[in-house]
């Protein structure tokens, strides 16, 4: 079996190692290890990919990985790379946020029969007693230290201050390892390299603790090649709860990868063997799309299963590819025909169908020429849709070349 720190290197997964020597030859044999997720939405989104795709390798390779939840420290709120504070969630909404994150998580992760575990740290956060905590853990901290690093850096010189609130964060995060450790063996902490201090704290507190050896490795932060954050798309996130992001907006995502990120984004987030994400890489001009559609198929179906996949590729097929395929998978309103009859302003329905954010933005859309039915542009911002317009029953919406929505009239 392959050192599972070699393949996330090849892989692109590494940024830094605290202590590379000693974590190699500690994964020559299974370990435990974690990576925490912040509670503040009912869904992950595509940013969160990397951490899920480390895991699941790291299980694939014989390790146990831990997804702890962060119901304990969602209550504080992570002032890493903020100006601003965190909104506080009630403990009812954190509750919510998990369940729908947990189901997500079991897409990538097989939690069965103690391969991998799911932890919330509200369990053990929130039944410390603060004088002993203060006496047992605070006093391995050194308030300079956390001062010089760059999260407290930031936050001091905003405008809001450093609340006494925050600056507790990295001390909860620290004793978060010290408890996986002392629980559950967990000797390695990975995550983002916005996490770099204070996962090193927790490496650093299990030595001052127990006298025992961790380590921390982060990823990088991974941005496309025009700079854009990774899961966002034109400024929202990429969820992967398919009532929020569909499996056909999904795929979308994926198609629209661009070309100098494809080979990249192939061994980041497929599982994919290197010898075909170099093949694929390789392919230009239009038989880059192939690539593309690999990417975009492999990624949909890790995170809605194999037929939501096939559904959304059959879509894009059939509306960019001029097959006959299925629509099965392509946003779709319906209509009752009385809405129709006497005819709906294409501004009114291009926002209401949500193509637009509001009816001024579709007109903006409409006099740039961005705007379509069936194919055709919609010329004035006083026109309307009617009956007439109908194909089979139904008529297609499209803004740009790329974001298309479907009509269907009873």
């Amino acid at each position: 079996m392959a050192n599972v720190l070699d393949v996330l290197v090849e892989r692109g997964f590494v940024k830094d190692i605290s202590d590379e020597r000693g974590l190699r030859a500690a994964l020559e044999t299974p370990i435990t290890l974690y990576i925490g997720f912040d509670p503040t939405a009912s869904s992950l989104h595509a940013g969160n990919l990397l951490s899920i795709m480390v895991l699941a390798w790291m299980q694939r390779l014989g390790h146990r990985p831990i997804a702890l939840v962060g119901g304990g420290t969602g209550l504080v709120g992570d002032p890493t790379g903020r100006t601003t504070g965190r909104p506080m969630l009630a403990c009812e909404q954190i509750e919510d946020n998990l369940a729908g994150q947990r189901a997500q998580l079991a897409r990538y992760l097989d939690f069965s029969e103690g391969r991998a575990m799911m932890v919330n740290n509200a369990e053990w956060l929130t039944k410390l007693n603060y004088i002993e905590f203060l006496r047992d853990i605070g006093v391995h901290f050194s308030v300079n230290q956390m001062l010089a690093t760059e999260t407290y850096k930031t936050k001091l010189a905003s405008e809001a201050g450093l609340s006494f609130l925050e600056f507790n964060y990295a001390l909860l995060q620290a004793y978060d390892f010290l408890h996986l450790y002392q629980e559950f063996g967990c000797i390695l902490q990975m995550g983002g390299s916005d996490q770099w201090a204070n996962s090193l704290a927790g490496a650093d507190l299990i030595r001052k603790v127990e006298g025992g050896r961790a380590y921390v490795v982060v990823t990088p932060l991974i941005t496309t090649a025009s700079g854009a954050k990774m899961g966002k798309s034109q400024s929202d996130s990429v969820w992967l709860d398919a009532d929020r992001t569909s499996p056909y907006q999904f795929y979308q995502y994926w198609i629209n990868t661009e070309d100098p990120d494809v080979e990249r984004f192939l061994a980041l987030y497929t599982f994919l063997p290197m010898e075909e994400v170099r093949r694929l890489g390789q392919l230009e001009g239009s038989e880059l799309r192939k690539a593309k559609e690999v990417l975009a198929f492999e990624a949909t179906r890790l995170t809605h299963g194999e037929e939501a996949a096939k559904e959304a590729l059959a879509a894009s097929h059939a509306l960019f590819g001029g097959d006959a395929g299925s629509m099965e998978g392509v946003p779709t309103t319906q209509m009752a025909a009385g809405e129709l009859a006497e005819g709906i302003p294409a501004s009114q329905l291009l926002a209401q169908v949500g193509l637009a954010s509001s009816r001024g933005e579709a007109r903006r859309l409409i006099q740039q020429g961005g705007a379509y039915v069936n194919g055709e542009r919609i010329e004035t911002v006083e026109q309307t849709i009617t009956p007439n317009n109908l194909v089979e029953g139904s008529l297609f919406l499209r803004v740009g070349k790329k974001k298309y929505h479907r009509v269907v009239v009873a």
